[in-house]
């Protein structure tokens, strides 16, 4: 996968991840695809520990992988830098 692929899969997997974790209001766009790209890289690794496939390429599977890993990222970094 390309880096401007990466970019916009890391930029919506961010965007969704942060509704689902209530952080939207607080995030921008770039903090949406670091959040992103590290989710990416997260939800490969949790996805082939149970067996599964990490993200394959520009695809709806890659986008759940993403979003899945982005949401952990968030619930940890929010656990973590609790106010």
């Amino acid at each position: 996968m390309g880096l401007c692929a990466t970019i916009v899969l890391g930029g919506i997997a961010g965007w969704i991840a942060s509704m689902i974790a209530g952080t939207n209001a607080r995030m921008g766009a770039i903090a949406n695809v670091i959040v992103g790209v590290l989710g990416a890289v997260v939800g490969g690794l949790v996805f082939n520990l149970a067996g599964g496939r990490g993200v394959t390429g520009f695809n709806l599977y890659s986008l759940f992988v993403s979003v899945v890993g982005a949401s952990i990222v968030l619930f940890i970094a929010r656990g973590i830098f609790r106010r």
